[in-house]
């Protein structure tokens, strides 16, 4: 994907784009480059692959909510900043928390933001479930993509969620998903909407998978979780 028809498709995501986002993310990427020599952050180098496995890939939330409507957001296995710094550039009122269990990609996700000039992101070195026990209901989304399979990401992660607020997957084909219903149930959740669709230029498989916490307190939800059907993956 080069950048005319990557600013193509992100304006047919619905997204705003403008040079400065473009100059960002060519910065980011000579950054990626230049760390992926003594570390390994992706297999994926080339340019255009990047603009289009990473950079496009991480917008392609915007499918399934709409992020200007979200106060906060929670990247969890952030690695190399797919998609929590992509999506503090084209959303930079978004507050971002980026967490990443390896000390070596926190430093480098800490020196793309401060070259990019990124402001209201964090990130947090520590393993997702120790952050979790002390940092519950915190955040209006939570998003992992191609971190583990749905229901480990859920029980990872669910605790930050709000209640009455998402978790969003971002998978690739995830009809080999057949584990989660458990998940879902024990967890206070339930699957609210799905989206499957393909890649530009390479018509590789991707998903998006909404899941909402449900509010138990009896005066609010009086019915019990488990009288929701969630939609099978």
């Amino acid at each position: 994907m080069n950048q005319n028809s990557f600013i193509e498709e992100v304006k047919s995501l619905g997204i705003e784009i403008t040079l400065d986002h473009i100059k960002k993310l060519d910065k980011y990427y000579e950054l990626l480059i230049e760390y992926n020599k003594v570390m390994n952050l992706t297999g994926i180098t080339e340019l255009e692959d990047v603009y289009l496995k990473h950079f496009y890939d991480s917008l392609t939330i915007a499918k399934i909510i709409n992020l200007n409507k979200v106060e906060n957001l929670c990247d969890l296995g952030s690695g190399a900043g797919f998609p929590g710094i992509v999506l503090k550039i084209f959303y930079p009122n978004l507050k971002i928390t980026l967490i990443d269990s390896l000390n070596k990609r926190i430093n480098f996700l800490n020196k793309v933001i401060d070259e990019l000039g990124l402001q209201k992101i964090e990130t947090i070195h520590t393993r997702i479930e120790d952050y979790a026990k002390i940092n519950k209901e915190k955040f209006d989304v939570v998003t992992a993509r191609a971190v583990a399979p749905l229901n480990i990401l859920l029980e990872l992660g669910i605790n930050l969620v709000k209640k009455n607020k998402f978790f969003i997957a971002m998978k690739g084909n995830i009809d080999t998903e057949t584990s989660y219903q458990n998940a879902l149930n024990k967890l206070n959740c339930y699957v609210d909407k799905i989206i499957k669709f393909k890649l530009p230029v390479e018509e590789s498989s991707r998903s998006l998978i909404k899941i909402i916490k449900i509010d138990t307190t009896p005066k609010l939800f009086p019915r019990k979780y488990s009288e929701i059907k969630s939609k099978p993956l």
